[in-house]
């Protein structure tokens, strides 16, 4: 699993990129290195911290200059500009520090280095062949550095190849192209976007894959524009995209509601980073939750789903379709840029068998046919279906009567707002019960939702290694919720949230505000932060520990 974190300024800034690897079921990128790189003094300064005590810090002796009196990590310098410059030479200097550092992991790791190979030749291919012979030998002099002071630091790992324990083939990629791949997958052949960062990538990719499926994907002047193209695709008939990130949400947020009077199925994919406003594009955060949910005028009910790692990306796209076309309704999905930006790696899916059909729903509508029926789900009919009677149903963002025509009344009104909101609750009715991991009932239970699930999964394990009698609970559909919350909350003393956004002026994050409201449960609490990284588990088990202690010391006062 991999985990980056960005400058968001075109001058660029301090970056980084980690990875964990192992054989084993990996749940998040670590709380602390065994393997720190660093390339610069302030990397040195800023991130010797992050190193476990016993591990290895390899660093740029051209430009950083350690503590000699810091003994807790075996510290190995090596020249990486100047030798960087050597093995290229010419006017590329050391731009292929990076790779000769590449090089150099892959001889203390032992990596498959012809593989390595291949994708650093993939990812130059574009370019001109000096660029790919410079990354190579950048990488290959990384490769042969002399190895006499990083002879202890060796690692080795069993061979995994592509295939899983059960034989299964694996993939590797990040959440955005997973999710890309599950909208191709869920019959999405049309969309309509606008660039944003983290979202861009998704777009990118549908406007060079769709084309191949005879579909088409339109980079619009601006978002209101692009929801509205989305928006007419979906009128046609055919299953549509648009996405954005929060502040393109926000822009999006009136076309959202003309889709929820019409009852028009569309996915809304929203890339959450920091906000409000531009905020910090290149960090994560969920704060768009209550805006995903309530965002627009009058009420305007629309289905929230947020995948809880890369996989799930892949499936939550196909579970999109499925609930837009089913309920004619627009649902959103709500991943972040921790998600968006990791690559994991997970059992390739059956695309034979998962595959939907693009083709638009033409089929005869008969003399009953109402666009917009009281008494059962609207199913929407693009031009081109045959309808019996030969009237054509009107769409537009007025309140309209069972047929779409334009009505102003009272009473058509109401009947309309509750049928709306009751194909929402018939939707929540039919989504399975969550499954509890851990401790079915106990001290704690701590909920989480987006990508908090891999932090969260490693916590609640270490906690009940502890003695703490624990469970996860993991949302992956927040709006409507699913049935049997209240029965499970019921089986532990303390209800714990974990999302990464404020507190808020009352004292809990979005999803724990909502589920209080919800479910009237004073013990339902927050545990949030919105510094812009991801949780560490080491975070979540000290929060945790806390909440049962504050709780057990109130308990014990009141006596």
């Amino acid at each position: 699993m991999t985990y980056m974190t960005i400058p968001s300024t075109i001058s660029g800034g301090p970056s980084i990129f980690q990875v964990r690897m192992g054989s084993g079921e990996i749940l998040t990128s670590g709380d602390q290195a065994d393997f720190l790189v660093a390339f610069y003094q302030h990397s040195y300064e800023d991130h010797i911290e992050s190193l476990r005590p016993g591990g290895v810090l390899v660093y740029d002796s051209d430009h950083v200059t350690p503590n000699p009196d810091d003994r807790r990590f075996k510290a190995v310098g090596i020249p990486i500009t100047g030798a960087t410059v050597e093995a290229v030479g010419g006017s590329s200097k050391d731009k292929g520090k990076n790779l000769f550092v590449l090089g150099l992991i892959a001889r203390v790791f032992n990596l498959d280095v012809p593989k390595i190979a291949a994708l650093i030749s993939e990812r130059f291919g574009g370019k001109s062949e000096d660029i790919v012979r410079n990354a190579m030998l950048a990488f290959d002099a990384g490769y042969a550095t002399p190895s006499d002071n990083l002879r202890d630091c060796f690692y080795m790992f069993e061979p995994g190849g592509q295939r899983s324990g059960s034989g299964h083939a694996r993939v590797s990629m990040d959440g955005n192209l997973a999710l890309t791949y599950g909208l191709i997958a869920a019959g999405v052949r049309y969309g309509a976007g606008y660039p944003i960062t983290p979202w861009s990538s998704i777009m990118e990719t549908l406007r060079s894959e769709l084309p191949k499926y005879g579909g088409t994907f339109v980079q619009a002047e601006d978002e209101l524009s692009a929801i509205s193209h989305a928006l007419g695709f979906a009128y046609s008939g055919h299953r549509a995209v648009t996405g954005s990130s929060g502040p393109g949400l926000s822009l999006k947020m009136e076309a959202l509601g003309w889709a929820v009077m019409a009852e028009m199925p569309l996915i809304v994919v929203n890339v959450q980073r920091g906000g409000p406003s531009t905020g910090m594009p290149t960090n994560v955060e969920q704060a768009d939750l209550l805006q995903a949910i309530y965002g627009s005028h009058g009420d305007a009910p629309r289905v929230v789903l947020a995948p809880k790692d890369v996989e799930d990306c892949f499936n939550i796209a196909l579970e999109a379709g499925k609930i837009a076309r089913e309920y004619s309704t627009p649902v959103i999905i709500l991943t972040d840029q921790a998600l968006a930006t990791r690559i994991e790696a997970f059992r390739e899916p059956d695309l034979a068998a998962l595959m939907v059909d693009p083709k638009p729903d033409l089929t005869p509508r008969g003399t009953d046919f109402q666009p917009f029926p009281l008494d059962r789900l609207t199913r929407h009919a693009p031009p081109g279906a045959p309808i019996a009677t030969g009237k054509y149903p009107t769409v537009s963002g007025l309140e309209h009567d069972e047929m779409g025509h334009p009505s102003a009344s009272p009473d058509m009104h109401q009947r309309m707002t509750v049928k709306r909101r009751e194909k929402l609750k018939l939707l929540g009715s039919k989504l399975a019960v969550p499954e509890v991991y851990g401790d079915t009932e106990g001290e704690v239970l701590v909920v989480g939702w987006g990508s908090t699930w891999g932090p969260v999964r490693e916590a609640v394990r270490q906690l009940r290694t502890g003695g703490t009698t624990a469970g996860q609970l993991h949302i992956r559909h927040l709006h409507p919720l699913p049935p049997g919350l209240e029965g499970i909350f019921a089986r532990y003393k303390d209800v714990l949230v974990v999302e990464m956004n404020d507190e808020g002026l009352y004292g809990f994050g979005q999803l724990a505000t909502m589920l209080r409201a919800r479910y009237a449960l004073p013990k339902i609490g927050s545990i949030t932060k919105t510094d812009g990284l991801t949780f560490r588990v080491g975070e979540i088990i000290s929060r945790v520990n806390q909440a049962v202690t504050d709780r057990r010391s109130a308990h014990i006062s009141r006596i």
